[in-house]
């Protein structure tokens, strides 16, 4: 892992076997096979993969869109030559059981292996991305005939997997689809509507694809309780797995969006015929919930896909800085004195260092929810499993959102310090930008996670979940309070973290009889609790990297943690101090938003 373009190795590293401890895993059961090599060759083989065959088109994928020329959908040749490299190396089923073809990596392993393609190529890594969520339904809810129908070739690659789920008239509000499941006599339904913005919608890089969409069967209750969970193959499938038919699902228009270029996003019609042939998922009317498991995961995976456009911006930037002379220092006025390197000037190196804190923040979060799927699955006791499910829940707005917004900062800071070049086609940071500007909205603005947050997550259980993050940061507060740099630190956080917890108390009131003018300011607080969070993350990382400088380390560790503390210093004097004001307007229920009235704009 010597190329430093897509990640910095040493850093996943770090947060791998430092700051989680991943190798602790290896004592558990399901992952007794595995031991630190076999998780550095997984590394290293995923980071060859994704530097010689997903990074090498990210460009030409971006400059060369999906067509639809009336027949197929038409992309570059390197798109489906990369995913034929995923697939021969099984990162598809890289979490999955021996018996599907899987590596039984623990979950913490495979995102930080995914994570890698999504460095190198977010637009053609997301067919995987979409195709592995999919399955995971299709294990945890599907029915045997399902299973047997469509697990192994998606696991294998044959096919890919969507999720369909937005309709024109509906976009976020799921209560107002539409779409139409009629039952037939053999027990499947006839499924009838429009679907859009549904990304790996069409294409020919497998020889299927499963969609899972979401409709309504005749008689069923209004609004979310009444929407079902259907598959519905483009080629129909066999008892025996084979292809049937084509099914009746149509292409009807292709989207073209501003980033994320090489990922076919579509408009679906299904049942233009009359034909469109789908099986129901579990239960009828529990769609939703069973859609919510993709989702959830799609969220997460959003997170990662913005910490990973924000990283490489970060290394380009941090690459341009060290080799692009210009200027001398302010007190320097001769002329015929050679130019400084970028990096050397004060107001760049504080744009690197912002890149740095953001970034390896959220990468930290990101990596650290995987290790709570670990918990969730594995853990030693239904406590622990309890826990950890609970905790995943709560952090999960979080995860998708903070990232997608200040990752997407690091990237402006990254076409600052190009300069004038950083917004040309002839540097990568202006594409790195307009790929991660999606992930704001992708599976849901941050204003649905904000009152997914706060309306429901920090409450739900009486606010066990809270009460849990609230107990695992005090125990890094008092990590660090053995060392004393990080005393200072230390005290900062606890003081955030209280402050966080009297504001939930103070808005509970609101919540439970106002709950419009409680969740109005609810971004505020989304952005005070993701800081508080990251705070939170930035904190452990110190903790470890300053016993690891109190032993004997070579100079270039040194220079790592020593980076690692001056980033945690930078993000508690300039970010977390943001969280006062943000919690104090939580807490006020200012309602100049409210009161707004829509013809005055």
């Amino acid at each position: 892992m010597q190329d430093a373009s897509i990640i910095n190795s040493r850093d996943l590293a770090f947060q791998l076997f430092e700051v989680l401890e991943a190798g602790k895993l290896t004592q558990r059961p399901r992952y007794a096979d595995h031991s630190r090599e076999t998780f550095n060759a997984a590394l290293d083989t995923a980071h060859a993969v994704a530097v010689e065959k997903f990074a090498t088109h990210n460009r030409l994928s971006d400059e060369h869109e999906p067509q639809f020329d009336g027949q197929r959908v038409i992309l570059p040749a390197e798109v489906k030559e990369a995913l034929d490299a995923l697939r021969a190396t099984g990162f598809l089923a890289a979490g999955k059981d021996y018996e599907w073809g899987g590596m039984q990596l623990p979950s913490v392993m495979s995102f930080a292996c995914l994570s890698l393609f999504k460095s190198a190529n977010m637009a053609t890594s997301s067919y995987a991305m979409l195709t592995m969520a999919n399955a995971n339904v299709i294990e945890r809810f599907g029915s045997a005939v399902q299973k047997r129908k469509y697990l192994q070739a998606l696991f294998d690659g044959r096919a890919f997997g969507t999720m369909a789920l937005t309709e024109p008239q509906a976009g976020s509000s799921l209560s107002d689809l539409v779409t139409s499941a009629t039952p037939n006599e053999d027990g499947t339904y006839s499924i009838r509507g429009n679907k859009i913005f549904i990304s790996g919608g069409d294409h020919e890089l497998s020889e299927n694809i499963v969609h899972l969409v979401l409709a309504r069967i005749p008689g069923g209750p209004p609004g979310v309780r009444g929407i079902s969970l259907f598959t519905v193959p483009k080629f129909r499938v066999n008892d025996d797995g084979s292809l049937g038919e084509r099914n009746d699902v149509a292409l009807a228009g292709l989207i073209h969006k501003m980033g994320w270029r090489g990922t076919t996003s579509t408009m679906l019609s299904f049942g233009e015929r009359g034909a469109c042939v789908g099986e129901l998922v579990g239960e009828p009317h529990q769609g939703l919930a069973y859609m919510f498991h993709m989702m959830n995961e799609a969220r997460i995976g959003v997170g990662l896909g913005a910490v990973m456009l924000g990283y490489r911006g970060y290394l380009a930037s941090l690459d341009y800085a060290r080799e692009r002379p210009q200027g001398r220092r302010p007190d320097n006025k001769n002329p015929l004195e050679p130019q400084l390197p970028l990096i050397e000037h004060a107001d760049v190196r504080r744009m690197l260092l912002a890149q740095k804190a953001y970034v390896e923040g959220a990468y930290a979060l990101c990596l650290y929810a995987a290790r709570l799927v670990d918990e969730q699955n594995t853990g030693e006791s239904d406590t622990a499993r309890a826990e950890a499910a609970l905790l995943l829940d709560l952090l999960t707005p979080v995860v998708k959102s903070w990232p997608s917004q200040w990752c997407l900062e690091a990237n402006s800071l990254a076409i600052q310090i190009h300069g004038g070049y950083g917004y040309t086609r002839e540097y990568p940071v202006e594409q790195f930008y307009r790929d991660n500007r999606l992930n704001m909205i992708h599976e849901g603005t941050h204003g649905i996670q904000a009152i997914d947050l706060l309306g429901r997550k920090v409450v739900m259980k009486q606010g066990a979940a809270l009460k849990l993050l609230a107990r695992e940061v005090g125990g890094t507060i008092e990590a660090a309070r053995a060392h004393a740099p990080l005393h200072a630190h230390a005290d900062a956080l606890a003081r955030a973290l209280s402050d966080l917890n009297a504001t939930v108390d103070a808005l509970l009131p609101t919540l439970a009889s106002e709950s419009e003018r409680a969740l109005a300011n609810a971004n505020a607080f989304l952005e005070a609790f993701g800081h508080v969070v990251i705070a939170w993350t930035w904190l452990r990382q110190a903790v470890v990297a300053s016993a690891a400088l109190a032993g004997s380390t070579s100079a270039a560790d040194t220079d790592f943690y020593r980076g690692k503390l001056q980033a945690c210093q930078w993000f508690f004097r300039w970010e977390l101090p943001r969280v006062a004001l943000m919690l104090s307007t939580s807490r006020s229920l200012d309602d100049t938003t409210l009161r707004m009235a829509p013809q005055w704009f």
